[in-house]
């Protein structure tokens, strides 16, 4: 079911609250790119804004699966208000620049689903401004670098959600390396049961991922990663500050796993956000966990109605070659 949008009635209420002052919520903007909770500008009479997020089934586009509220799966979906709190906690604790909550509804008083209300930020995104402006967006990507960099040196004792570590729980498995390979096995069953490419090389595929596997060796250091941090999940603030969005996936786990996203989705811009003394073969490791991951991933939205199906089918091609490519197949 294609998610609904929240009307204006319905986040009112909130808006006020958040906001103060006798405003009036004026007008409710749906944000485009949100595939997991619905993301909206609020917008009062006087021309304060404000962004809400909103936590319910009918507002994630990707179709249920078994084990989704699995806090023990490092990689289950980022879904709802408990994990959004802990990740905004622990990155704020850290000084790492996230946008600023208004208002958090977890009982309804405003609405049926779980609901924060945080600062907007009405600049643009580390993205647009990379492809508008490289030169402008040097010193965000310097920032940025020491973010990464304060994440990585905050250890914890475990690995997993931050909501579920933080907590005192811990993840199943017996390793992030283990995970993972555990996690691309099953996107490789997921992606060949719908491609013929990926079929026909999944013996290939299954036997490069168990290499690089073996290569990997053992070691219990667990950073703080976004986990998806792509440039669309970065945005500027007046100051020039990059603020992190896209929280909820925030994880403790191998700092290699959020490099790998980086330069996939940076290409050559990722360099000044390059670190030393990186495992080149949990790299490795990861570079072909990760491609498959963003084949299969958008292979199954698109078994639902994700609008932009172009974007998202693009997205499983272009990383179906490049995982071909890392097998030669």
């Amino acid at each position: 079911m294609a998610p609904r949008a929240a009307t204006r009635d319905q986040l009112a209420g909130a808006a006020r609250a958040a906001l103060g002052g006798g405003r009036r919520l004026e007008t409710v903007e749906r944000i485009a790119g949100g595939s997991k909770k619905g993301v909206y500008r609020l917008v009062m009479d006087d021309a304060a804004t404000a962004i809400a997020y909103l936590w319910d089934d009918a507002e994630n586009y990707w179709p249920a699966a078994e084990g989704d509220g699995d806090l023990t799966d490092p990689f289950s979906p980022g879904l709802g208000l408990d994990l959004f709190e802990a990740a905004h906690a622990r990155l704020d604790a850290l000084g790492v620049r996230v946008p600023a909550i208004r208002l958090v509804d977890r009982d309804g008083a405003h609405c049926a689903a779980d609901l924060a209300i945080v600062e907007d930020l009405p600049g643009e995104s580390l993205e647009a401004l990379l492809a508008r402006d490289p030169g402008a967006a040097a010193p965000v990507m310097a920032r940025l670098a020491e973010s990464l960099e304060v994440m990585r040196s905050h250890q914890a004792p475990g690995y997993g959600k931050v909501a579920l570590v933080d907590g005192g729980g811990a993840s199943r498995g017996t390793s992030c390396e283990a995970v993972v390979l555990d996690r691309a096995l099953r996107d490789l069953a997921e992606a060949a049961s719908r491609d013929p490419r990926i079929a026909g090389a999944r013996g290939r595929l299954e036997e490069g991922l168990l290499g690089l596997a073996a290569a990997v060796r053992p070691r219990a250091e667990y950073a703080v990663v976004h986990g998806e941090l792509g440039p669309d999940h970065v945005l500027v603030d007046a100051d020039g500050m990059p603020v992190a969005i896209d929280i909820e996936g925030l994880m403790y786990f191998d700092v290699e796993w959020e490099h790998v996203f980086l330069r996939i989705r940076l290409h050559d811009a990722y360099q000044p956000l390059r670190a030393a003394g990186l495992d080149e073969d949990r790299l490795a490791l990861y570079m072909l966990a990760q491609r498959l991951s963003l084949t299969a991933g958008p292979l199954r939205l698109l078994d639902g109605d994700f609008p932009d199906r172009t974007f998202m089918a693009d997205i499983a091609e272009y990383n179906l070659r490049q995982a071909l490519q890392l097998v030669h197949a």
